[in-house]
């Protein structure tokens, strides 16, 4: 039984992806299975909240689970969750002991093992943050978007356009078009004016690429069956239903399964850039880590 039991438990471990709070959880979990009796002296002097077979939850194990400005309902509730996930653990934990038999120190090595893992990784997110440099230079996001250019195909059809919804008994509906067309600064200011006022939707700066999609749900355009024949036919829209009238100003458009523009990936191509520092940092820091404690004699393998 515990050999089958530890092949499972391998294989388990071997799959699973651990995020810092899912350590914090599994240690905590784990650790209930030692399943130790309650010294029952102790009973008399702390305040029992909730019994599973002979496992007391006392009331000093509560501190922490109501924070200063907390209501007084939202902590009856945070504390009636934490009463009845420790009981659903309890309970789970009975039932394994008496399924399983554990390899208690099998279960310790791999506790110790998530404790050292989870203080590298608090370490390790610490020494990031004091040396990651956030700033992406325009020409790095250029270079790695040449370089990469294959990896930029859109999956959507995307836009540049002017797009405005208003309710269909909102006035000067007439004058719409015109501020639309205009290149005027004051008019421009007089559309951002009559949208603030009167559309219930709007997106007026062309200069940003958004998925056609995005731009006209909840409009009629929403329901064309053929976009990208629209898109190739179509520079301004003006479409209606009983309750809003739509504006739609394209300035330009790409069609998906060709390689997006770099505006429309900038933040991704940062992200990309500064999540591969943040990995390398983490490798730098363990090898600096290696070096200098080899140089040291901080270390010693036997043979």
């Amino acid at each position: 039984m515990t050999r089958g039991f530890n092949m499972y438990m391998n294989t388990f471990f071997r799959h699973i992806h651990f995020t810092p709070a899912l350590l914090i959880l599994i240690v905590a979990g784990c650790d209930l299975i030692k399943m130790k009796e309650d010294d029952p002296t102790a009973g008399e002097e702390r305040k029992a909240i909730a019994r599973v077979g002979d496992q007391y939850l006392y009331q000093d194990e509560l501190d922490g689970i109501a924070y200063p400005g907390i209501t007084p309902e939202d902590s009856v509730e945070r504390t009636r969750v934490f009463i009845n996930n420790w009981i659903r653990k309890q309970l789970l934990i009975q039932e394994a002991s008496t399924k399983i038999e554990f390899d208690e120190a099998e279960i310790q090595r791999k506790i110790l093992d998530y404790r050292y893992s989870l203080m590298g990784y608090e370490y390790q997110s610490y020494y990031i943050n004091e040396n990651l440099d956030t700033e992406v230079p325009v020409e790095e996001i250029q270079a790695y978007y040449d370089n990469n250019i294959d990896n930029f195909v859109l999956k959507q059809n995307i836009i540049r356009s002017k797009f405005i919804k208003v309710p269909v008994e909102a006035p000067r509906l007439n004058k719409v078009r015109s501020l639309l067309y205009s290149s005027r600064e004051r008019d421009a200011e007089e559309l951002n004016s009559y949208c603030l006022s009167f559309a219930t939707a709007y997106e007026l700066n062309d200069s940003i690429w958004m998925t056609f999609d995005e731009v006209v749900k909840n409009s009629p355009l929403a329901e064309i069956p053929n976009k990208v024949q629209f898109l190739r036919n179509n520079r301004y829209i003006e479409s209606k239903d009983e309750q809003f009238k739509y504006y739609l100003k394209i300035e330009e458009y790409r069609i998906s399964d060709n390689i997006s523009p770099l505006e429309f990936v900038r933040e991704d191509i940062r992200n990309i850039i500064i999540n591969k520092r943040k990995v390398e940092l983490a490798q730098q820091l363990e090898e600096n880590i290696y070096e200098t404690a080899k140089k040291n004699n901080g270390f010693e393998i036997f043979n």
